[in-house]
């Protein structure tokens, strides 16, 4: 054999190889792309499944389904062919011409389920969903007068009753959740988990320090701000909340039983009817001092939790942790008591609405959300 033929044979065989190596890999690469198919179409399938029927198992609408689905093509690629007529058909609300859609009501209820979680105010007070800014409540103060006649004994005129008329403090809250392109092109990341935990974590941040200490000026009004006296309810004007004075400026009194008494004193400021779905309010500073607390028989006020689904309770009272309550401190308001649902109401106008933004701060896809 001569060399010519040898090297015509060599490259050949060279040839040969690298063609069996390019087509396996290209038979590799068609099993991936076939199984990647696969897994996100048995993905879509389980997500079309869970759209219909809704987050808590309840079967939903075709149209509020179509909504849902509409949504998460806007929210991965900016599409919004129809979703307009889709969230008229799903009965949501909130759409306006610059672009922003309100969440669909499976989305809108992950949201909600944070804030109660994690706002412990909104989880206790009375909330009413509302459709316009003008919402006000009728309250009445009683102040209808009685007496004791015979049966021929003329009668006078007695007093009428009072109504208060209370008006909601209203603002709007916004969170500025950010993503990545490439995060949202990928069919695995799970857009509507992370726009619902994104929004529903600053929400609750922001409004349950607002529920507490806001001032009423384009945000709710908190209950530690509003008036206080510690005068009784029979002199004190309606709408002034009680207030117990410990009797130490910056402080409570020096030794425990002293406290104690202080905290029988403020279950008793609180009428009967109100005392039955009362509950403390106060932050983890406070609690510690007063999980050390005892009574006269030397035995710890504080009940301790011993499950996962009761609450501790403090003179047979439910204790809230909130941290937005203020530190001890002189004319600080460091520790509320009272019914909440009763006593505090939470105004929300109905729905979430969402802005896509992809052009602000490329690459990333900002999502402006809001709500009144």
């Amino acid at each position: 054999m001569n060399l010519e033929i040898k090297n015509a044979l060599d490259t050949l065989g060279r040839d040969w190889e690298a063609f069996k190596y390019a087509d396996r890999r290209e038979k590799s690469d068609i099993f991936d792309r076939i199984n990647r198919a696969e897994k996100a179409a048995e993905f879509a399938s389980s997500k079309a499944g869970r759209m219909l029927s809704g987050s808590g198992g309840s079967a939903i609408s075709h149209d509020a389904a179509m909504h849902a689905k509409g949504y998460n093509d806007f929210l991965r690629k900016g599409h919004d062919i129809g979703l307009r007529e889709l969230e008229a058909k799903a009965l949501s609300i909130g759409t306006s011409a610059d672009g922003g859609y309100a969440l669909p009501e499976q989305i809108d209820r992950q949201v909600q389920a944070k804030i109660v979680t994690i706002s412990p105010i909104r989880s206790i007070a009375k909330v009413v969903q509302v459709s316009t800014n003008d919402y006000k409540r009728l309250i009445d103060v009683r102040g209808t007068a009685s007496g004791w006649v015979g049966e021929t004994t003329a009668r006078t005129a007695t007093n009428t009753p009072q109504l208060f008329e209370a008006a909601a403090f209203m603002g709007e809250i916004y969170a500025n959740a950010t993503a990545t392109q490439m995060s949202l092109d990928d069919i695995y990341f799970d857009a509507e988990a992370w726009i619902a935990d994104s929004i529903g974590t600053e929400f609750a941040r922001a409004e349950g320090a607002s529920f507490i200490s806001g001032n009423g000026t384009n945000q709710p009004k908190g209950f530690t701000a509003y008036t206080t006296a510690a005068t009784a309810d029979s002199s004190r004007a309606f709408g002034t909340i009680e207030h117990v004075p410990t009797g130490v400026s910056g402080a409570w009194p020096a030794t425990d039983p002293g406290i104690y008494d202080l905290l029988v004193q403020t279950v008793y400021k609180l009428k009967a009817a109100h005392r039955q779905n009362a509950k403390w309010v106060m932050p983890a500073s406070v609690c510690e001092r007063l999980r050390k607390l005892k009574d006269g028989q030397n035995q710890p006020i504080w009940q301790p939790n011993m499950a996962a689904d009761r609450p501790n309770l403090l003179l047979g009272y439910e204790v809230v942790e909130a941290e937005d309550m203020p530190a001890i401190a002189a004319n600080s308001l460091s520790v509320a008591f009272g019914n909440f649902d009763a006593g505090y109401c939470i105004v929300d106008r109905v729905g979430t609405r969402l802005l896509r933004d992809p052009y602000t701060n490329k690459p990333n896809v900002q999502f402006y959300a809001t709500k009144r």
